[in-house]
């Protein structure tokens, strides 16, 4: 049977392993891990690199926490009134800043809470490119449809696809930055609350969840090593900074894992840790036409089937 034992072990584990693959691929750049404890319950393990030879920055996160239902949680697991209810959240998360213009950011949570009686899984992972290369997005969501596909039982409530279809729309609504109305990147997959539900077991969740956060270097390494090398200049440099400011105003603005941790009473420094090391923000940047920017704006948009 399913327990928090195993879950948390997995993540854990997934941490280290995910943590050791980024060190061996970058060949310089060694993670710093930081401790931490959370007052109320729990803790965690940071682990943060910077200045490698192909990552400028990145985090790989594990936490485990428990204690008193917030308020927030309370009324959205239908808590309103047990005063007693508590919960307990594991999970790892992990953003990568990479130092070429050319080589995508990629970002990855997996996740289980617990609330009173009621458990889930959540999370997804998804790609912010810089710069567009239709070849690229094609590998990384083929791979991702491969995963889903493989564990797809019956169409979920929010639509009437299977787990790729479903868990892409929702990563295309998710990832959306609605004041510039364009997404983050090429989007990916996302999901929340992932509980048994019919012939779906909870096990049968957590073994998706697993295929997912076991995908990361499989899917990040090979477009890492095929772009960390490009020449750019300092124009793409420039692209890649204000590229990350719209990367800087969607998890201050809109993403739930940073108003979760923040809400919950978390570490600050491990909640922020997806930031990267600078951005930009420029008045009314207009790319030039025809330009590689302007095509990779054009791609910016809710729907493209890349798989």
């Amino acid at each position: 049977m399913l327990s928090e034992k195993s879950i948390e072990s997995y993540f854990r584990t997934l941490q280290d392993e995910i943590c050791q693959g980024l060190e061996k691929a970058d060949g310089k750049g060694k993670f710093v891990e930081d401790l931490w404890t959370r007052p109320e319950g729990g803790g965690g393990r940071t682990r943060i690199i910077t200045n490698g030879n192909v990552i400028e920055k990145g985090g790989v996160n594990f936490s485990a926490v428990h204690g008193p239902c917030p308020d927030f949680l309370r009324k959205e697991a239908g808590l309103e009134g047990n005063e007693d209810a508590t919960f307990y959240a594991t999970g790892t998360s992990m953003v990568i800043h990479p130092v070429n213009p050319m080589v995508p950011i990629i970002h990855m949570n997996v996740r289980y809470l617990k609330a009173g009686n009621l458990e889930w899984f959540g999370g997804g992972i998804d790609l912010t490119p810089h710069y567009i290369f239709e070849e690229d997005a094609k590998f990384f969501h083929t791979h991702l449809k491969k995963v889903c596909d493989e564990h797809t039982i019956q169409p979920l409530k929010r639509g009437e696809g299977d787990y790729y279809t479903e868990f892409k729309k929702w990563a295309d609504d998710y990832f959306f930055i609605q004041h510039r109305n364009e997404t983050r990147g090429i989007g990916g997959i996302f999901f929340d609350r992932l509980s048994a539900k019919d012939a779906i077991s909870i096990d049968d969740r957590f073994k998706f969840v697993q295929a997912v956060g076991n995908s990361f270097l499989p899917v990040y390494l090979p477009l890492l090593e095929k772009n960390k090398n490009k020449p750019y200049t300092e124009d793409n440099r420039q692209w890649q900074l204000l590229r990350r400011g719209r990367y800087v105003e969607f998890n201050l603005v809109y993403d739930r894992g940073t108003k979760f941790g923040l809400l919950t009473n978390g570490r600050t420094e491990s909640i922020l840790m997806s930031l990267p090391p600078t951005a930009n923000w420029e008045y009314s940047n207009q790319p030039a036409k025809d330009s590689l920017e302007e095509k990779t704006l054009g791609l910016l948009k809710k729907g493209i089937e890349w798989a």
